[in-house]
């Protein structure tokens, strides 16, 4: 339980890790955020597709198969609506403000906020339901995949919000929030297939879906948004590369 505490803390704390370098680089470009997030983007791919969806085939014994592809699409749907359903800003950098349900009552800087939410606490409760495996290195692939990813994003969040008047304070602590989010998930990805080994392939699947999902919803169109797709790419690339050579040596 105290590594999964130090894991949860340790996801969340990136985040925070990233909005403090943010406030030293605020200026960031537009093609340096795009091949950071693209990295990132990487890194959360091979985390999903090794340390969760691959996973999940194995511990499914007969109906892994199976399992894994429903538990995916389950995960994507369910973020996919909760992507509907409540009011935030779409887009990693807070540009795209598309129409959701209660949006006009809400000011700019916490639809934004809740965008991060969204994209973290399913990262959280996959890098929980990593360690219902037993597997302390594929657990660990899995949180240094999202904590890794983790630090660019917070990087690149903190000018949006300086952008729109809040307070650097303020800045910080909604940075902090989001990565609390995050902690939170964890636990209950843990203590989900903690309570219920029997739900942990579907769960490993599911987690592994809302991954996928936020890559390609959210991820790679934000860093293919300024002309900066070829580096993107490539970046992208290096993450998924160093993520896959992590695994084998953990492995």
């Amino acid at each position: 339980m105290e590594m999964v505490l130090l894991t949860a803390l340790g996801v969340g704390g990136a985040t925070v890790i990233g909005a403090g370098i943010g406030f030293a680089f605020k200026n960031l470009s537009h093609k340096f955020s795009d091949v950071v997030l693209a990295f990132a983007a990487g890194v959360m791919l091979a985390a999903a597709v090794l340390g969760l969806i691959i996973p999940s085939v194995e511990y499914g014994g007969k109906f892994g198969l199976l399992i894994t592809v429903l538990g995916i699409f389950v995960g994507a749907v369910c973020l996919n609506l909760t992507d509907k359903l409540v009011p935030h800003l779409h887009g990693l950098m807070g540009e795209k403000e598309e129409k959701h349900r209660g949006n006009e009552r809400l000011n700019k800087v916490m639809l934004f906020v809740i965008a991060i939410a969204i994209h973290n606490l399913p990262e959280g409760i996959a890098a929980g339901v990593g360690f219902g495996t037993g597997n302390t290195g594929e657990a660990f692939l899995i949180a240094s995949g999202i904590a890794l990813q983790n630090i660019p994003e917070g990087m690149v969040i903190i000018a949006p919000m300086l952008a729109e008047g809040v307070s650097k304070k303020r800045t910080f602590l909604y940075a902090s929030i989001t990565g609390l989010i995050e902690v939170v998930g964890t636990l209950i990805g843990y203590f989900a297939v903690r309570l219920a080994s029997a739900i942990l392939p579907f769960a490993l699947a599911f987690a592994g879906g809302t991954m996928l999902y936020v890559i390609s919803d959210e991820m790679i169109p934000e860093t293919h948004a300024h002309g900066s797709e070829r580096g993107a790419t490539y970046a992208l690339l290096f993450g998924f590369c160093l993520m896959l050579a992590f695994d084998i040596l953990l492995g």
